[in-house]
């Protein structure tokens, strides 16, 4: 009677939490269309307080992220546009409609990103590891493990020499295929662990030589603006990196980290 009441017990929870998952999802499904129908009526503020609502509590996406900075974009609120559109770049990098909507950001900032020449290589590394998120690199670096391991079993089981010698060279290149997806797996890894850049929100900051107002003053940016954090050791100031070199420090609140 005791296990009955067991098994009957475990089996009503289950169904609680299956119920309770369904209707979060059905809440949040309801949201959505609430924020989308918001955004179609330019109802841009309620549907950026929703699509915000909806991150905060629900989780990320590059979905949400790209939708919460379509409508910054429409209210003008580029800095933020730009910091959602990253932050999607980052979840899915191989979204063209975020690439495209990140670009059109960019037009409209004050500040326009100077081109660094870098090695040809470098660039179409960069480019590689877009192709996919970080799912798409991990699935297929497992389905080409497991490719070369089927390769190399057959290898030492086969007795015919021809398929012995097929197998081989599919099991080493699958293998070596396995290798560098692992690796373009790892980089988007760090891509999402190791946020060190930020998106400067202030309509216009002067950058300083050191961590402090009395600083010489080097340059000025924009809102809008990306830049790489080197040293965010302090509680007031960051020290920061353009893309074309130059450094120095401005405060924390003037930014937020992508």
């Amino acid at each position: 009677m005791k296990k009955i009441f067991a098994i009957f017990s475990l089996l009503l929870t289950t169904t609680i939490t299956v119920s309770i998952a369904a209707q979060e999802a059905t809440d949040v499904d309801a949201l959505l269309a609430k924020a989308d129908s918001a955004y179609i009526d330019a109802d841009y503020m309620s549907a950026i307080e929703i699509y915000s609502n909806i991150i905060e509590n629900e989780g990320v996406s590059a979905t949400l992220y790209m939708n919460l900075g379509n409508a910054y974009l429409k209210v003008d609120e580029i800095a933020k546009a730009i910091l959602c559109y990253e932050r999607a770049y980052i979840l899915n990098p191989s979204d063209k409609d975020v690439q495209f909507n990140l670009e059109l950001a960019r037009t409209k900032t004050v500040d326009k990103l100077s081109i660094v020449n870098e090695l040809f290589i470098v660039t179409w590394f960069k480019r590689l590891v877009s192709l996919m998120d970080i799912n798409g690199w991990s699935i297929l670096t497992i389905s080409l493990f497991a490719l070369a391991m089927a390769g190399f079993i057959i290898y030492f089981l086969s007795k015919k020499i021809s398929v012995r010698k097929i197998s081989f060279y599919f099991g080493v290149i699958f293998f070596v295929f396995s290798i560098f997806t692992f690796i373009f797996a790892t980089t988007q890894k760090r891509r999402l662990e190791n946020r060190d850049s930020a998106i400067i929100m202030s309509p216009s900051v002067t950058v300083k030589s050191t961590p402090s107002e009395s600083g010489t003053d080097l340059f000025i940016i924009h809102e809008g603006r990306k830049v790489k954090v080197l040293d965010n050791s302090m509680k007031e100031w960051v020290e920061i990196e353009l893309e074309d070199g130059n450094k120095g420090w401005v405060q924390v609140e003037v930014m937020e980290i992508i």
